[in-house]
């Protein structure tokens, strides 16, 4: 077996660090990262699969495999549960993401320079509802889903896909502390790799998915958490609000349920086919599934360096590369579109200000625009130099929500959500991804997200409701956009 590190190198590393990533590379030319996902994944564990799809064509380099069941983390209202290693710790804290931070600043990893962005750390979500932790929103709404605000594991086993050279790092984390033998740990993840590789030497066969066999998506046998009459009235109630110098933009939503007839991964594989994305992700959460196909970033932290990415105004995708031109060239003329997104990059600035040392905010690209799988959006980057004294955690909370899924002022829409919405968001609008060991993060948007939990499915979509909207179409704008998600449960449902 041909490892990164020999067992005396491990020792000698073990003195200084307590997070040591050993790993072995093997080309897999016949797998897929989702028949690498199925093969390896456990129904007594927690897994997941993050793959991305570039400018809605091409392959993200990586993708990431990983499961665990050691160590979780979840936040409920003024407490954090933590379990470790059969341990389960009931803590009352003042901010949800207190306790995670701990964890996080405890993290002291060897880091190799072969190594991936991802190779190992926290993973999950955190739902918007945080946001009421650390700005002043009301917090009166019920919770009907009733789901943790926050759950994040520590996955210490990592599958890397290379999509560019057809070749996987199987990373185990070997994780110390003054109790455990170097030499024995040693030893055990090069057990834990070489069993990851025996399942992958496994024959997995899957029935054929037919995105083709759905002409037409109904919500007959959805219900909403609104009826549409509310819903008109509530964005009428919007746009008095914004007639009266309250906000700029607010984004309402509305949620679709029901009861889920299919295996959950099987949405996954009908969403990578009909809607792929920049952040796709199946997380397996046992009792809560995420599947999502989120177009958005919301936040990145890589080597110091913050990025964010406001996304505003949108147009189909043209049937030739002549239509595609014009259909650019009339979003980048379209005055409200070009207002709309000059706001959400303000909002991004000064987000992104709060955390950064003076004077290294930029907007790097500015409105351009980039092709997705069925639209084209006006997009630009917005990045900044992390503060010496402040942890990735704390560049989330500073940009969270971002104001796609809020609105602006963001504090102000956001008490606005609460008093039109009928109940809390949950896991929408909210952020999915992964905190390293090695103190990077990348999240992406809870948008495009189908949730479920038990037996039941929920798909939530938001408009942004502006001055001169027009209640019946943004109406319309949040059930087409969650029929994206829905037409993928229909096919997996019928396939």
């Amino acid at each position: 077996m041909s490892l990164n590190i020999s067992l005396e190198e491990f020792k000698k590393l073990s003195k200084n660090f307590n997070i040591i990533p050993i790993y072995k590379e093997i080309i897999l030319d016949v797998d897929t990262p989702l028949s690498v996902f199925l093969k390896t994944k456990s129904p007594e564990r927690f897994s997941f699969l993050f793959e991305s799809v570039e400018k809605g064509e091409n392959k993200g380099r990586y993708s990431f495999i990983g499961s665990s069941k050691a160590v979780y983390i979840k936040t409920k209202g003024d407490y954090t549960i933590k379990y470790n290693l059969g341990k389960t710790k009931v803590i009352k804290h003042d901010k949800p993401l207190d306790e995670i931070k701990n964890i996080v600043k405890n993290f002291k990893p060897v880091k190799f320079e072969d190594l991936p962005p991802f190779w190992g750390g926290l993973v999950g979500y955190i739902g918007y509802d945080v946001i009421k932790f650390y700005e002043p929103i009301p917090d009166e709404n019920p919770d009907v889903l009733e789901l943790p605000d926050v759950f994040l594991f520590l996955s210490d086993e990592v599958i890397v896909f290379d999509n560019l050279n057809n070749k996987i790092k199987i990373i185990v984390s070997a994780i110390l502390d003054e109790t455990k033998n170097p030499e024995e740990e040693y030893k055990k993840s090069i057990e834990r790799i070489e069993a990851i590789e025996s399942k992958l030497s496994k024959d997995y066969s899957l029935k054929r998915i037919q995105p083709k066999k759905i002409q037409s998506v109904s919500l007959e046998k959805w219900k909403s958490n609104f009826t549409k009459e509310d819903f008109l009235k509530v964005v009428q109630k919007a746009k008095e609000y914004i007639k009266e110098g309250d906000i700029i933009q607010v984004v309402l939503s509305q949620r679709f349920s029901k009861k889920l007839k299919t295996d959950p991964i099987d949405i996954y594989r009908a969403v990578r086919v009909i809607n792929p994305s920049p952040y796709l992700f199946y997380l397996d959460l046992q009792d809560i599934k995420l599947v999502g196909s989120s177009p958005e970033i919301l936040v990145s932290v890589k080597d110091g360096k913050i990025f964010t990415k406001p996304i505003a105004g949108t147009r189909p995708r043209g049937k030739t590369k002549e239509e595609d031109e014009a259909l650019k060239q009339n979003l980048l003329s379209d005055e409200k579109e070009k207002a709309e997104h000059l706001m959400l990059v303000d909002l991004a600035r000064n987000d992104v200000g709060k955390v950064s040392k003076p004077q290294t905010v930029k907007v790097d690209n500015f409105m351009y625009v980039e092709d997705y799988s069925h639209v084209m959006h006006i997009v630009s980057d917005v990045s900044g130099e992390i503060k010496d004294d402040i942890s990735a955690l704390d560049v989330l909370i500073s940009v969270f929500p971002v104001g796609t899924v809020s609105g602006a002022p963001k504090v102000r829409a956001m008490q606005i959500i609460e008093e039109l919405e009928p109940d809390k968001r949950g896991i929408y609008a909210g952020a999915v991804g992964y905190i390293s060991f090695d103190g990077n993060l990348d999240t992406a948007i809870a948008i495009r997200t189908a949730v479920i939990e038990g037996e039941n499915i929920h798909i939530q979509a938001g408009a942004g409701i502006v001055a001169d909207s027009v209640p019946e179409k943004e109406y319309e704008e949040t059930v087409n956009k969650a029929k994206a998600l829905i037409k993928a449960v229909e096919i997996a449902e019928n396939c």
